[in-house]
């Protein structure tokens, strides 16, 4: 297959495997080093997650690391340039149309994954621009005009049967949303592609939930309804209390609203009322000091939060013991002390590194081995939730990469071997319950190489 393969851009290619080597080589490819440079084409697919095989100078066909055709088409200089048609992984055609230096640009269409019309008009630098149709899943004709950057402009709506139903321009247009599976979620005006005008939002099961005034997709003027059609807020200039409610009349969030985001005190829900988070928000995110819960009620969190993360403060297990005290970044234990069921301190964390023990909810050892950057990296071991030993080896950026082991639940060994991505790849032996060798050989993403 390797034979066909004949770009002259960069393959990445990998001559021994991460635990060897930590790192990868580029090797420039071409049609001259086919006969020094020895590889597969499952070396290509590692890294790039598909392949090209070329049947002619202009003409080739691109696949995935499963093998399923997902392009076939025209190429210039190792990009898609010219007609092409790219396909579903069901193997349904998802678009045909023009192509220029690898991006969709000209006259295209595109297809829902159940094989009707989804759109039909023109891209350019991959979106849509200029003239389309849209169509919906039935495949009735539901938009006709211009589009800027995938945006709609100037378009026109049809009805049933296809007859004119509304024109609009100048970037207003009304417009009906619905729920996956078509109830109506809301109807009302649009301007720039955003919810400006006079609107009403509802419930899954058909009843009203907001009706009044939008701005720049925000709630400013109007009143909020819970399942029961009583009136639970009042919106004045983006201000006021919120009380908002799912379909079944739990309440989801109540806080105070501020330039139609919430903005002050609140607080959030799971089902049934119970409560997830409360704490502060700024600019619709959590923000300043905050509490977290676990769907039972027990603290799992307290400290401080940023544009929605975590950043200062103490971590608890589902007992309530002290997991974790310290200073977290994008919601990773960066600089603190972890503590296990008795309130000892068993590890430190300095800048996202250091040796770490990680425990399942129940207080049972889960992981125990290196960090780096606040993600596994280096040797460690992991275990069964009922405290077996169930592998032992390197680590990548959270991922098994290198050499490992695997073990069955009673401590047996299942597979030695070599691991990409959390998957086996490379070379590897596999054995029964009873310890007995059943498989030696390479494997590619997980399964056993054919010969």
């Amino acid at each position: 297959m390797l034979e066909n393969v004949k770009s002259s851009y960069f393959a990445k290619v990998i001559f021994l495997f991460i635990e060897e080597k930590k790192k990868l080589k580029l090797v420039k490819y071409n049609k001259s080093l086919q006969q020094k440079i020895n590889i597969s084409i499952n070396n290509y697919i590692h890294f790039n997650r598909k392949y090209i095989i070329y049947e002619s100078n202009t003409k080739g066909k691109e696949y995935n690391k499963y093998d399923n055709l997902i392009f076939e088409g025209e190429y210039l200089h190792g990009e898609r340039n010219g007609i092409g048609k790219e396909y579903h992984n069901n193997g349904r055609l998802k678009f045909e149309g023009e192509y220029l230096n690898g991006e969709r640009n000209g006259k295209g269409k595109e297809y829902y994954l159940h094989g009707k019309l989804l759109f039909e008009g023109e891209y350019l630098h991959g979106k849509k621009n200029g003239n389309g149709r849209e169509y919906d899943y039935h495949g009735t004709l539901i938009f006709e005009g211009e589009f800027l950057n995938d945006k709609k402009l100037v378009k026109t709506e049809y009805g049933s049967n296809d007859h004119l139903k509304h024109q609009y321009n100048n970037l207003k247009e009304k417009r009906k949303e619905y729920y996956f599976g078509g109830p109506l979620e809301f109807e009302g005006e649009y301007l720039d592609d955003k919810r400006n005008g006079k609107g009403k939002e509802y419930f899954e099961n058909g009843q009203l939930e907001f009706e009044g005034e939008y701005i720049n997709g925000k709630k400013w003027n109007g009143k909020g309804y819970d399942i029961l059609n009583n009136i639970s807020y009042e919106l004045t200039d983006g201000k006021g209390i919120i009380k908002e409610y799912n379909m079944y009349g739990d309440l989801r969030f109540e806080g105070e609203y501020l330039n139609g985001e919430r903005n002050g005190k609140g607080k959030e829900c799971y089902g049934k009322d119970v409560l997830f988070f409360e704490g502060e928000y700024l600019n619709g995110k959590r923000n300043g000091k905050g509490k977290e819960y676990y769907d039972d009620g027990k603290l799992r969190f307290e400290g401080e939060y940023l544009y929605d993360y975590e950043i200062k403060g103490k971590l608890y297990n589902i007992n309530e013991k002290l997991e974790y005290q310290g200073e977290f970044r994008q919601n990773k234990k960066w600089n603190g002390k972890g503590y296990d069921e008795n309130g000892n301190a068993i590890y430190e964390l300095i800048n996202g590194n250091g040796k770490v023990k990680e425990y399942y909810s129940h207080g049972g050892l889960r992981f125990e081995g290196e960090y780096l950057n606040g993600k596994r990296n280096g040797k460690g071991k992991e275990y069964y939730n009922n405290g077996d030993f169930f592998f032992e080896g390197e680590y990548l950026n959270d991922k098994k990469n290198g050499k490992g082991k695997e073990y069955y639940s009673v401590g047996k060994l299942k597979f030695e071997g070599e691991y990409l991505n959390n998957e086996r790849n490379g070379k590897g032996k596999e054995y029964n319950d009873n310890g007995e060798l059943i498989y030696e050989g390479e494997y590619v993403n997980n399964k056993r190489k054919e010969n």
